[in-house]
């Protein structure tokens, strides 16, 4: 289904576009420390557990800013089954209640609970268990409400262009749209 572009959502796509290519080089950076991770403990008998830490860290970091650039190209996982066999409307209404109703009170209760976790590790100048481990423990954890964030923006983008098809392009003209 081809949703029209809005200001909002033209708007957030170079911002979106950005956290999209940082994390892709997150991915290779993760690669690299797995890489050097193993091939010191096959050639020195030895692992680093600040590395095994900043492996969870960068897969953390890549997995959560991944959540928001799924949902701005709307590549993120569906039951296809169900939903080849429905019109492009029926697709934009389930788009639209999806959103309104789980989406979106979902990621505001990750950012409300979410900012005072990271906070709270902050402040306390939480560091990890392991002897030597990584400190700041607080950077992965504030992570969460800035992916969050991201997420919120790409879902309200998403919003926007479902309300555009759905309210804006008048339902008689769905049969030329199918066509394309």
């Amino acid at each position: 289904m081809e949703l029209p572009t809005t200001a909002f959502s033209r708007a957030v796509a170079p911002l979106l576009g950005a956290i999209e290519r940082l994390t892709g080089w997150l991915w290779l950076v993760l690669l690299a420390i797995i890489i050097l991770n193993v091939s010191a403990r096959q050639l020195l008998g030895e692992g680093f557990i600040q590395f095994e830490e900043l492996q969870w860290h960068l897969y953390a970091a890549g997995f959560l800013f991944g959540i928001a650039c799924a949902c701005e190209r709307d590549a993120h996982v569906r039951v296809d089954v169900l939903r080849e066999g429905w019109s492009p409307r029926t697709r934009a209404w389930i788009d639209l209640y999806g959103i309104l109703l789980l989406l979106l009170p979902f990621i505001l209760l990750v950012i409300v609970y979410g900012i005072p976790f990271a906070y709270s590790s902050f402040v306390s100048g939480e560091i990890s268990q392991s002897p030597g481990g990584l400190p700041w423990r607080w950077i992965p954890k504030a992570l969460l409400p800035l992916a969050f964030i991201f997420l919120l923006l790409a879902a309200l983008a998403r919003l926007s262009q479902v309300a555009a098809f759905l309210f804006l392009n008048p339902p008689q003209a769905e049969g030329a749209r199918d066509a394309r």
